[in-house]
């Protein structure tokens, strides 16, 4: 009996075994991506609230350095003054902080321009067009709302030299206490304005001095949420569900975690933030080098400061780039993937997740159409304007899978003086990189499609004067003709008389909105035919590739697996019921 038995258990294990074997390679040839490949098996936590209600008295949140907590600015007696404009609150400052003034000006905050040391061109938000309100130029009152400093009112020029033209509150103050007004060159108000059917009220200087801090996600949310017109028109991954999120929203920024300030990961000095879009890098900033002074140890998230941050706002500037713990083959390959992917790619599984839909289409062209001689809006069934007579058509959308791209931290811009092919969609900044770069790694973005116009004589892209109560502005008189005129008239520029409009794209970075582990990307999301690396070039990526004469060496050594497993197993129980039977003999 005892024999028989163990018979018994030996073939159960060599069924068992063939049976491994069999699902594993079938799932292999098959395209499906096993757990050794990478994928995130961690068990999925109870779902934390999308937004945490925000406290009377929030806590200050984690910034690059830790707050000194050496001074309260409500005792400082030169701030307990009736200020009558943002100037005066400036100069107030700069008597203790003296070299604050100089720092922004150097900044590119305060001059809205960057030469790329890598293409060679001169961008920034003076400069470049963009995909939403097209240029600043010729609509400064309105576009320099979001300028760090009080009264530019012509980019053709630089902005105002004077010191006290920094605007310290923007950055520093309680959001709840002070605003800059949308139409006064990035001054606040200082009298009662009526506004949008209400009379709003001038901010009490004062009060928002004393109320000074370092920067809160408010204070760089209250420019960077809304670029492009309204909350979460522009970036996808920055809106205002950001200032309270919870767990699935950012773990980095969640309320009753980490509660990152914008700050904590874009630690500059001096007034100098790493992480424009202008000039980035999308390769790891961990240095190398076999000495001890070029060698940085692994680090993790959870440390009790963030004095160590480089001059880069990447991942690896906190989790190393070996960012998945353990010697398991799951988390080895894991960490081979950041040679080549992005953190972003797999831990932002989609965008624009906060409830705050974002602009995904914007058609210019539309623009211009009146009711009865009077412009109108149409509302879609979201409650977002699907029609404006001032801006044309848009759509949007929420939960968004990122378009996904080779990127080596740059952008080539389509800039004023470019020759475009209107029979082709203009990207206005192609994204720069490939497979064989080794600064790029494939990223996640916005992808931002758009209908804008062009001289169709000069095949080149044109300004247009939006913004202001004057005959020639497109929000006024809805004139395309004028409009576009009066914006190249205003900067120089030749402009034939004739446009169009051609399609566009613009590409932004995703970078916020990290999910939970749990949550990241599934393996086979990516490792499958059409799936979200269908549009990766030059890179073979298991389970969507497949080559015909790999899948017959597959194929075969499939079978001879099998073969020799089941000989194997036929052997031990022929020579076993013989030995059995020698014995019984």
């Amino acid at each position: 009996m005892a024999d028989t038995a163990k018979r018994v258990r030996s073939q159960r294990k060599v069924t068992a075994l063939v049976t491994t074997i069999m699902i594993s390679a079938l799932a292999s040839l098959s395209g499906l991506t096993v757990a050794w490949t990478g994928a995130q098996a961690a068990q999925t936590e109870q779902q934390s609230a999308q937004t945490t209600p925000a406290s009377s008295m929030p806590a200050p949140q984690m910034s690059g350095k830790k707050p000194g907590k050496t001074a309260d600015h409500s005792k400082f007696e030169i701030l307990q003054q009736n200020f009558k404009s943002g100037p005066e609150v400036t100069k107030a400052c700069l008597s203790c902080h003296t070299e604050a003034a100089d720092q922004i000006h150097d900044s590119i905050h305060w001059k809205w321009e960057y030469t790329n040391p890598t293409t060679g061109q001169t961008l920034g938000k003076k400069t470049v067009i963009n995909a939403f309100c097209g240029n600043v130029a010729s609509n400064e009152a309105r576009c320099t709302s979001c300028h760090a400093g009080y009264g530019w009112e012509d980019v053709r020029q630089p902005p105002p030299s004077e010191p006290e033209a920094v605007d310290c509150l923007i950055c520093h103050a309680d959001t709840a206490t002070y605003s800059k007004f949308p139409t006064k060159a990035g001054h606040p108000l200082y009298e009662p304005t009526p506004w949008k059917g209400k009379m709003k009220q001038p901010p009490n200087l004062s009060k928002a001095a004393m109320s000074v801090k370092n920067p809160q996600r408010q204070n760089c949310g209250s420019c960077h949420y809304y670029g492009g017109g309204g909350d979460a028109v522009k970036h996808g991954d920055l809106d205002s569900s950001l200032n309270h999120p919870g767990k699935e929203l950012d773990v980095h920024m969640r309320e009753d975690g980490l509660n990152m300030a914008c700050t904590a990961c874009h630690s500059g000095s001096g007034h100098q933030w790493p992480g424009s879009r202008y000039g980035s890098s999308a390769e790891s900033n961990q240095k190398e080098g076999k000495g001890e002074k070029d060698s940085i140890k692994p680090m993790t998230a959870k440390m009790s400061k963030m004095s160590h941050m480089a001059e880069s706002s990447s991942c690896e500037s906190c989790h190393s780039d070996k960012p998945h713990p353990g010697n398991d083959l799951k988390s080895i390959k894991l960490n081979n993937h950041t040679d080549t992917v992005a953190c972003q790619t797999c831990h932002i599984p989609e965008f624009a997740r906060g409830g705050v839909a974002t602009k995904t289409k914007w058609d210019w062209s539309t623009a211009g159409k009146l009711k009865d001689g009077k412009p109108f809006k149409i509302m879609d069934d979201h409650g977002h304007p699907s029609y404006l007579s001032t801006k044309g058509n848009f759509e949007y959308g929420e939960n968004v899978t990122p378009h996904y791209a080779w990127y080596n931290g740059n952008f080539r811009y389509t800039l004023l003086d470019d020759k475009i092919d209107p029979t082709k969609t203009v990207e206005l900044n192609a994204i720069l990189g490939g497979p064989n770069d080794k600064q790029s790694k494939i990223w996640p973005f916005k992808k931002m499609e758009t209908r804008q116009a062009y001289d169709t004589e000069k095949s080149q892209l044109v300004y247009t004067h939006v913004y202001g109560k004057d005959d020639t502005s497109l929000w006024t008189n809805f004139d395309w003709p004028k409009a576009i005129q009066a914006g190249m008239d205003y900067i120089g520029q030749d402009y034939s008389g004739k446009f169009d409009f051609v399609d566009t794209n613009m590409f932004w970075p995703i970078t916020h909105m990290v999910a939970p582990a749990e949550k990241a990307v599934e393996c086979q999301e990516c490792h499958s035919k059409n799936g979200r690396m269908a549009g990766i070039e030059g890179v073979y990526i298991p389970g969507r590739d497949s080559f015909k004469w790999l899948d017959w060496l597959g194929y075969t050594a499939f079978g001879l697996t099998i073969f020799g497993v089941l000989l194997h197993g036929l052997l031990r129980f022929v020579l076993r019921n013989r030995k059995t039977a020698a014995k019984e003999g």
